[in-house]
C-alpha cells in the first residue's frame, strides 16, 4: 500500500456499508448505555499541560477497550474481509489483535488528544503496529476528527511523544495541533496510521457526537517487548500468530 508506506497513513474510504455501519451503531450505543450503567469512571479524557492548552473545563470522552468481548457484532466487524484486505496489505497476511477501544466523543464537550505517536504504550520488537480507526459515525473537523502529521512516521521512536508527559511541549513546538492535516471521515470509513505517525484530534464543539473504534494490529511475525503492561488479546484476525505460547493464550 503505497499511500501508507509514504505517508504513514490511509483512509479507506466505504468499507462498511450502510447496513454494517447501522448495526455497529446499534451496537456501540448499547455498550455506553451498559457502561454508564455499570457506575464505573469511563472518562479517559488525559491529563497535562498539552491537554488543558486545547480543551476546556467540562470535556470528556467516553472509553472501554475490547468492543469484541461486548458484541459478537463487533468481532465480526475486525474480521470483515473489507477491513482485512487492507490490513493484510499493510501488516501482511499474518495479523494480530493488539486490543481495540471505544470512544465517545460527546457532543459540545468531547475531549481533545494533544499531538503523539502511540509507540510508547504498546512498543513491539519489530514496529509493525498499525492502528486501524472505525467511523461509526461520520467526523468533521467540528466534530474533533483526526489529525495528522504526513511522512511523521519516518521520524521512527520519539521520545517524549505520549502526549501526556513534561516533555511533550518540545514535540508540541515542532509538531503544532494546528498545523496538522485534517482527516474528515465519513461513517463507514476507515484510518489507518502506524503508531509512529503524529496525530491528535482537536475538542468536539459540534451538535452532533463523534463514534468511532480504533484498533490496535501488528504483524504476526512481531511482538510487545517484555515488561510491557497494557490489555493485550493477541488474537489472530488473519493468518498466524507465531509467538502465541501455552502460557500466553492462558493469560
Amino acid at each position: 500500500m503505497k499511500d501508507f508506506q509514504e505517508k504513514g497513513y490511509y483512509l479507506a474510504k466505504n468499507i462498511f456499508s450502510k447496513n454494517d455501519i447501522r448495526e455497529l451503531e446499534s451496537e456501540f450505543d448499547r455498550i455506553v448505555g451498559q457502561l454508564n450503567n455499570s457506575g464505573e469512571d469511563i472518562d479517559a479524557t488525559w491529563v497535562g499541560n498539552a491537554v488543558r492548552e486545547i480543551a476546556d473545563n467540562g470535556d470528556k470522552i467516553f472509553h472501554t477497550h475490547n468492543v469484541h468481548k461486548y458484541s459478537a457484532k463487533w468481532l465480526g466487524a475486525m474480521q470483515n474481509p473489507r477491513f482485512l484486505e487492507c490490513a493484510t496489505a499493510i501488516l501482511g497476511d499474518d495479523v494480530i489483535l493488539h486490543h481495540n477501544k471505544l470512544f465517545q466523543k460527546p457532543a459540545e464537550q468531547g475531549s481533545p488528544f494533544p499531538m503523539h505517536q502511540d509507540w510508547s504504550y504498546f512498543p513491539t520488537i519489530k514496529d509493525t503496529m498499525i492502528a486501524a480507526i472505525i467511523h461509526v459515525s461520520d467526523a468533521t473537523d467540528e466534530m474533533g476528527c483526526l489529525r495528522v502529521y504526513e511522512g511523521s512516521h519516518k521520524l521512527g521512536r520519539q521520545l517524549g511523544t505520549d502526549g501526556q508527559s513534561a516533555t511533550v511541549a518540545q514535540i508540541l513546538a515542532n509538531y503544532p495541533i494546528e498545523k496538522a492535516k485534517i482527516v474528515e471521515a465519513s461513517a463507514g470509513d476507515v484510518l489507518f496510521f502506524h503508531y509512529f505517525t503524529l496525530h491528535g484530534s482537536m475538542p468536539n464543539r459540534s451538535d452532533k457526537i463523534r463514534k468511532t473504534v480504533l484498533i490496535q494490529m501488528h504483524a504476526g511475525n512481531d511482538r510487545i517487548e517484555d515488561g510491557i503492561d497494557h490489555p493485550y488479546e493477541g488474537l489472530a484476525l488473519s493468518g498466524w500468530n507465531y509467538f502465541s505460547t501455552r502460557n500466553s493464550v492462558n493469560a
